[in-house]
């Protein structure tokens, strides 16, 4: 029987590179074993085929920072639960990023800029942390839009109202831009959100809130990412 080996140590012995070649090709997913992208360099392996792919780079890979379309069903404050949707197999076919998919991807994702609650719709999670500071740190400054599903009937001048100034527990709210999308669809565009502000705002018009999906945050929109799927956020999308 064979001694298993590094992935990395195989790879040098066929391409007659550096250490430090080998594992930057291996963790930009260039290499494959038996036909499977392989990122470890202390994979171990015995006599499987290892082949570097023809279009390989040494160029280091990018940190990661995955948008998911949270669906119905699940606590905004357990981000862990949304976590868990962020597989290969729910990566959306329409993900258009040019993004090549590696399994480190999937380790170290840190939420951003949570949902109001009973909310669905866009969350983002990243192992960039300049990514991370522009979403949680910069967070007054990137502007949210929910589209906000409403029944019962608005006060008069209710738009009006909900575009001025209001208080939230003698608080002033952070301004909104508020305007119909439809019969029953109102558009939030707002920053620095409080929680509970939507649902506030929409009752003291003499509206009850029967829905709200978040579909921007800053310049990064949803578009149209299905509910329990998840696309790459290309790396020059936010700087």
């Amino acid at each position: 029987m064979k001694t298993p080996i590094r992935l990395s140590k195989r790879l040098i012995e066929l391409i007659h590179c550096s250490r430090s070649e080998a594992d930057r090709y291996i963790e930009g997913g260039w290499v494959l074993v038996d036909g499977e992208i392989i990122d470890q360099p202390q994979f171990k392996i015995v006599d499987q085929k290892v082949v570097l792919h023809p279009e390989a780079t040494l160029t280091p890979s990018l940190p990661a920072t995955l948008l998911l379309h949270l669906p119905t069903g699940f606590d905004v404050n357990a981000p862990a639960a949304a976590r868990a949707l962020i597989t290969p197999e729910n990566r959306s076919s329409d993900d258009l990023s040019g993004v090549r998919m590696l399994k480190r991807h999937f380790a170290r994702l840190t939420p951003t800029t949570p949902l109001e609650a009973g909310a669905t719709g866009l969350l983002v999670f990243s192992q960039d942390g300049r990514v991370v500071r522009r979403l949680v740190d910069d967070a007054s400054r990137n502007e949210q839009e929910y589209i906000v599903e409403v029944s019962g009937k608005i006060i008069p001048d209710g738009i009006k109202q909900l575009n001025r100034p209001m208080k939230l527990d003698d608080k002033p709210l952070p301004a909104a831009k508020v305007s119909w999308q439809n019969e029953i669809r109102l558009r939030f565009a707002l920053k620095n959100v409080r929680p509970g502000q939507i649902k506030f705002m929409c009752e003291s018009v003499g509206l009850t809130v029967d829905k709200m999906v978040r579909i921007r945050i800053g310049r990064v929109p949803m578009s149209k990412l299905p509910p329990g799927q998840w696309r790459y956020l290309p790396h020059s999308a936010l700087f």
